[in-house]
C-alpha cells in the first residue's frame, strides 16, 4: 500500500463522499481542518473525521454553556457575559439547543457506529456548522462591539 498522505487521504474520501454523498472534501477541511488525519493512517475515516467534527462542537458546546450559565466561570467569561444583550443571547441559546441536539446524535453515532451513520452524522454536522456559523460570527462580533461599554469591574479583589 502506498504512503498514507493528504493525497491520500483525499482520495480515500472522495470514494467515500461519492457513496454517501458527503461534503467537498475542501469544504469540510476548511471548517474542520480534517487534513490532519494525512498523518495518520486509518481504516476508519469517517469516524475519525467525526471525531474531528465532534472536538470542534464539543469545545463550541462548553463555550456557550459557560456563557449562559456562568456558575464559577473565568473572569473572561463574566466579562463576555455583561456584553451580551437579549437579543444574542436568544441567538446563543437556539445554537446551544441545536448543539444539544447534535451531541446526542453523535452519542447515539458513537454507539451504533457504522460507516452509514459516521458519513450521516458527518453530512448533518456539516450542515449545522452552515447554519449556525454566520450566526456564530455575528454574536462574536457584538461582542467584540461591547467590550469595552460594559459595566466597570469592581477593583476590590479576593483571594481566599
Amino acid at each position: 500500500m502506498e504512503e498514507w498522505n493528504l493525497n491520500v487521504l483525499k482520495h480515500e474520501y472522495k470514494k467515500l463522499q461519492e457513496k454517501y454523498g458527503l461534503p467537498v472534501f475542501e469544504k469540510l477541511n476548511e471548517d474542520f481542518s480534517i487534513e490532519k488525519l494525512a498523518k495518520n493512517e486509518t481504516e476508519f475515516l469517517l469516524k475519525e473525521i467525526r471525531r474531528i467534527i465532534a472536538e470542534k462542537y464539543s469545545n463550541y458546546f462548553a463555550f456557550m454553556e459557560a456563557i449562559l450559565n456562568p456558575v464559577n466561570m473565568q473572569m473572561f467569561i463574566f466579562s463576555i457575559v455583561k456584553s451580551l444583550k437579549a437579543e444574542e443571547k436568544s441567538k446563543l441559546t437556539e445554537i446551544y439547543k441545536l448543539l444539544s441536539r447534535n451531541e446526542l446524535e453523535l452519542i447515539e453515532t458513537d454507539v451504533k457506529s457504522s460507516e452509514e451513520n459516521e458519513a450521516e452524522y458527518i453530512r448533518k454536522s456539516y450542515e449545522l456548522w452552515k447554519e449556525i456559523k454566520k450566526d456564530l460570527l455575528e454574536i462574536i462580533e457584538e461582542i467584540k462591539k461591547n467590550w469595552d461599554n460594559k459595566s466597570p469591574v469592581n477593583n476590590k479583589h479576593y483571594f481566599g
